[in-house]
């Protein structure tokens, strides 16, 4: 079993790390994606898929839910408002475009995420992060 304390660790143990588009090193860089993945490994081991390369417009090129199917197949899907900490959340930034950015539920309302220009940080859960929630999943085995 895993608990959401050990995702929570794990999640903070990425603070700090710089953005860097497909990566996914503690402390040498990472994506939103690479994150999640960084706390996959930290918590399970091994990933359970190879993630193919993608560029930063991969959304919108795509024009499907690539991320939310990805997420899918690992995660537990669970509606979005019944997420909790250690949960990961999928974000579109308007409608009609794909979800395409990640985080992970944290503790009072924040999240823990990666955003191009700045490093892993925990971020408030406000109002424009929650109005573009469009998927929440949860790790398995909690």
């Amino acid at each position: 079993m895993v608990s959401r304390t050990q995702i929570l660790k794990a999640a903070e143990s990425w603070i700090g790390t710089p953005y860097q588009h497909q990566a996914s090193v503690k402390a040498v860089g990472c994506d939103c994606l690479g994150l999640i993945r960084g706390v996959w490994r930290d918590v399970y081991g091994q990933e359970p898929e190879a993630v193919p390369a993608y560029s930063p417009g991969w959304a919108e090129a795509a024009r499907s839910e690539t991320l939310a199917r990805a997420a899918g197949r690992h995660l537990v899907p669970i509606p979005c408002a019944e997420f909790k900490p250690g949960d990961v959340l999928l974000f579109r930034w308007r409608e009609g475009l794909a979800a395409k950015h990640a985080g992970i539920a944290a503790e009072d309302g924040y999240m823990i995420h990666a955003q191009d220009g700045a490093r892993v940080c925990a971020v408030d859960l406000t109002r424009f992060w929650l109005s573009r929630l469009a998927y929440a999943f949860r790790f398995p085995d909690l």
